[in-house]
């Protein structure tokens, strides 16, 4: 059985303060995108996990699909299976990739073995994969806030837009981002200025990582000039970086930042 995991940009992102259970609180616009993963789970004699594509750092055993499998294990009487995933979204690009993974994991899951899970239990266990996993239950546009894991919906589409997203050729870990982060108090929330028209962003919707990775690494603030001079209509970073989206009237020429990075275009 198949299910085709998926990328989410970052539409602003503001550090609030730091919680006493050591996360940040934090608000941010969740928007997913068409980047995929390809997950797949048959029964199996033993549990075993494969991957192809992008190499996937770390220990097996500390994979979120392996991790989902074991949390729902606790409740459920759940075969062996073999997890085989295709790595396409990019890593350490603030897309949630790892976090998209463990949550169609969790639904795919639900659907082979008929356990019967509503969107609301899928999402209690993806929260305790990671703080963004329960957005990709429901994937759709939201007002996250708290530890980045309580949502409301918003009406936001951009399917007149062309989405872009550029990744550099950067790693950027979650603690170099929260390292070099202030963490600031807002005098407008997302909430509201999320339905600013789109043109008006730039000058209001900015995301509080941009400050001290782009000194850490010019080239991805180089990223993001280059596309406002390609014409984009906004353009940020994702999360805690690496990549850059921008959103574009139309199709634009990017040939010059095809050379040194992965561009993904028509998201």
């Amino acid at each position: 059985m198949l299910l085709f995991p998926n990328a989410k940009i970052n539409i602003g992102l503001n550090v609030i303060n730091r919680r006493p259970d050591g996360y940040h609180n934090l608000e941010t616009v969740f928007y997913p995108i068409k980047i995929n993963d390809v997950l797949e789970v048959v029964e199996a004699d033993e549990l075993s996990f494969q991957s192809s594509g992008l190499e996937i750092p770390g220990r097996v055993e500390d994979n979120l699909c392996i991790k989902g499998y074991h949390l729902l294990k606790k409740d459920f009487d759940l075969p062996a299976i073999k997890i085989h995933l295709h790595k396409h979204i990019p890593i350490g690009a603030g897309l949630g990739g790892g976090s998209a993974d463990a949550a169609f994991f969790i639904r795919l899951v639900s659907q082979k073995f008929d356990l019967g899970l509503s969107d609301d239990a899928m999402m209690n266990y993806a929260r305790k994969l990671g703080t963004d996993c329960a957005f990709f239950i429901k994937n759709t546009p939201v007002f996250a806030f708290d530890k980045g894991d309580e949502f409301e919906p918003v009406k936001l589409d951009l399917a007149a837009y062309q989405i872009v997203l550029v990744m550099p050729p950067v790693h950027v870990s979650t603690a170099e981002a929260y390292g070099g982060v202030k963490p600031a108090e807002v005098k407008h929330s997302l909430m509201e200025l999320i339905e600013l028209p789109i043109k008006e962003w730039k000058s209001n919707i900015k995301n509080d990582f941009e400050v001290s990775i782009f000194k850490n690494h010019p080239e991805i603030r180089g990223v993001k000039a280059a596309l406002y001079e390609a014409g984009a209509v906004y353009s940020s970073m994702s999360g805690s970086g690496a990549s850059v989206f921008g959103i574009f009237d139309k199709t634009p020429d990017l040939s010059g930042l095809e050379k040194e990075n992965q561009v993904f275009y028509k998201l």
